[in-house]
């Protein structure tokens, strides 16, 4: 059993990932009490709060390799930021790669052997 006082946020910088987020917690099988744990919004919505595990999402993938949004890295400082205890950031690291602070932030999760790809939890 998870720990009652654990506060956990799903981020994303996109509001239709949010709203899709918050659709499946509202229809998960999951106690309230556990779902009360959980705060999903934008990385704006989240701006000034602070979590023990955060989750950010920065799945988008295109044929252009276009990060729209998150090229904007003084969001991500704050997305990033806001986690007491541990923070997870998910996201398709081809088109992130494109961008210079996303190339950094994945040589230096590579560094220190914190990144993973899908297929390692596929196999």
């Amino acid at each position: 059993m998870m720990d009652e006082k654990l506060k956990i946020a799903l981020i994303s910088p996109y509001k239709a990932q949010v709203n899709f987020l918050k659709d499946l917690l509202a229809a998960a099988e999951f106690e309230d009490s556990f779902k009360k744990q959980i705060s999903i919004n934008t990385v704006d919505g989240f701006q000034g709060q602070e979590r023990d595990i955060v989750y950010i999402s920065l799945v988008r993938s295109n044929s252009r390799g276009e990060i729209g949004f998150l090229n904007d890295i003084r969001r991500m400082n704050v997305a990033m930021t806001r986690a007491k205890k541990k923070l997870v950031v998910f996201g398709e690291s081809g088109t992130l790669s494109g961008h210079p602070f996303y190339r950094g932030f994945l040589d230096y999760t590579e560094s220190i052997g914190a990144y993973k790809t899908a297929w390692e939890y596929m196999y």
